[in-house]
């Protein structure tokens, strides 16, 4: 997937975007993304999201891209 090619936002995505910009999510490792410390069920949504720009893709906090802040706010 490019950076520039998502599939139209799903609701569980949107809801993962939410966490994120409320400062509840992390990157524990490559891939993997927790929300409130939890492993998200979706274990691909944390690098769907990275891939397309939208939250960013480092390990450690995570936080929205302005991509990614521009479409939550649009949603």
């Amino acid at each position: 997937m490019s950076s520039t090619t998502l599939s139209p936002l799903t609701n569980r995505d949107r809801s993962v975007l939410r966490a994120v910009a409320a400062g509840r999510c992390s990157r524990p490792g490559p891939g993997s993304l927790t929300v409130d410390g939890m492993a998200l069920a979706d274990q691909f949504a944390g690098l769907r999201l990275a891939d397309a720009g939208l939250i960013t893709a480092a390990a450690g906090p995570v936080a929205l891209t302005a991509v990614g802040e521009a479409l939550l706010t649009a949603a």
